[in-house]
């Protein structure tokens, strides 16, 4: 143990005060965080796409059914945001020339808030925006990835009137899958609702899957009307006549056959359209 300093004799002749000074020294010493000792806390990150990419980076490693605690939270900064972003950011009415589309304003702002994502970790966005009812209705999706196979997606529904925008529906596409979208009028015994197919691929051992899925807004509620998943290899195409899909896929025993014999393999192709009820199969061959 160090010895203590020893008193000058003008401390050694003023007693007791010197001495109770220096114990209350000592006591304000023992008691002094640890901060104020010299060691500083780690500031917590203040800006939010440093926030949202120090909760994203946490995923690395977590299995997709493992996520929602995380993923939840960054779901729950972006939309916050953004609900703060309309507010002070509001449509303009329709686009007129010269000016940004307003659903290429939302993509943009969205993909500012992942701008501090870094490799493997990544987030794609996609919006659209349509007249409906007596206003519009703004679509904002985004995929955020942490892997080739680990993706997490939201899809958040907004109703424009004027200069107020509101959030009406969210829903959590398929996971795994990217973010697109095609949009369908609805049939007659529709009229009054807004239809559109959200669809994506997801990596596969061998081939990407697809997967779709058709939506029904009402004005009030967000409903699934059709599906499909996992397609092998599935791309569509969407004919100039509104309301029909087309679908081109491999069948993975066919490919898998005809790869290990050297032969050719057979594409198939199924056509849907809009029917009440969603869509309608009109051939699969």
């Amino acid at each position: 143990m160090a010895k203590m300093p020893r008193l000058s004799e003008e401390a050694r002749s003023s007693g007791v005060p010197c001495r109770r000074g220096l114990i209350l020294l000592i006591v304000a010493l023992l008691a002094a965080p640890p901060a104020a000792l010299g060691k500083k806390k780690k500031p917590q990150p203040t800006d939010l796409p440093t926030r949202i990419a120090s909760i994203a980076q946490q995923l690395w490693g977590v299995p997709l059914d493992e996520s929602q605690p995380l993923t939840s939270q960054v779901e729950k900064l972006v939309l916050d945001h953004m609900n703060q972003w309309f507010a002070s950011h509001p449509p303009q009415g329709q686009p007129s020339s010269g000016n940004e589309p307003y659903a290429v304003e939302v993509r943009r702002e969205i993909e500012d808030l992942f701008a501090d994502l870094h490799n493997p970790l990544y987030a794609n966005v996609n919006t659209f925006e349509q007249p409906f009812a007596d206003g519009r209705l703004l679509a904002a999706g985004y995929t955020l990835g942490w892997s080739d196979f680990d993706r997490a997606n939201v899809i958040a529904l907004y109703q424009i009137h004027g200069a107020a925008v509101q959030q009406v529906a969210l829903t959590h596409f398929l996971p795994d899958v990217d973010i697109r979208f095609h949009l369908f009028d609805p049939p007659p015994s529709a009229a009054g609702q807004f239809w559109f197919l959200t669809y994506g691929t997801r990596l596969g051992k061998s081939h990407p899957r697809l997967s779709a899925e058709l939506y029904a807004f009402d004005g009030k509620t967000l409903k699934s009307l059709w599906k499909v998943q996992d397609v092998y290899d599935g791309k569509f195409s969407f004919p100039p006549a509104n309301g029909r899909v087309v679908m081109s896929y491999l069948k993975e025993d066919e490919f898998t056959q005809a790869t290990a014999t050297n032969q050719q393999v057979t594409r198939h192709e199924a056509a849907y359209h809009v029917a009440s009820d969603g869509l309608d199969q009109e051939y699969d061959r």
